[in-house]
């Protein structure tokens, strides 16, 4: 493990939404225990719905970026971003990427949390809805997107959205938490 990660003591998380922070933070604490992880409110620079693997990598791209420019005592930035994919037989999966940007600019990506999506949760985002909203909808629930996430509903509560996203940031950590492997 790299001498950053367990000396970090400030990571930014482009978002506000406490699932998020609560995935970095229980992913960085387990190897620098004295992390301090704040979130801050960022664009993505993609739509509220972003379909597609490579525009949901750019989002979470845009949001750890933005949130290092913005807090300049960070010495690291996680954005993390849910989309959706049409596959080629027309069916609807989630996707979910989380991209690590240090202050030198080093960065990793990661990325996981496929399953597939109801039809009529995929008909309303066909229609526009972000997943959060349409799921709230279908399951005449609040909070989703803030909460157990898409994937806590659609599991029946076997994970939840902060579980499935601890993963996509330990994937991100990769370079840092076995450097030897990213070294000529």
């Amino acid at each position: 493990m790299s001498d950053f990660l367990t000396a970090l003591r400030h990571v930014v998380v482009g978002s506000r939404n406490p699932v998020k922070i609560a995935a970095v933070r229980a992913v960085l604490q387990r190897v620098a225990p004295e992390v301090v992880v704040t979130g801050v409110a960022v664009s993505s620079g993609v739509p509220d719905q972003p379909w597609g693997d490579a525009q949901t990598i750019a989002g979470a791209r845009a949001r750890a970026h933005r949130s290092l420019d913005a807090h300049p005592e960070a010495q690291l930035a996680i954005g993390l971003e849910g989309g959706v994919v049409e596959t080629p037989d027309g069916e609807v999966r989630t996707c979910a990427w989380a991209v690590a940007v240090s202050r030198d600019g080093t960065d990793g990506v990661g990325g996981s949390l496929s399953m597939p999506l109801p039809p009529r949760v995929v008909a309303r985002l066909r229609a526009g809805e972000e997943l959060g909203l349409a799921m709230d909808a279908e399951a005449q629930v609040t909070g989703t997107k803030t909460g157990r996430g898409a994937v806590g509903l659609l599991t029946a509560g076997l994970i939840d959205r902060q579980a499935a996203y601890e993963p996509l940031v330990t994937y991100a950590l990769a370079r840092w938490l076995a450097p030897s492997f990213w070294t000529p």
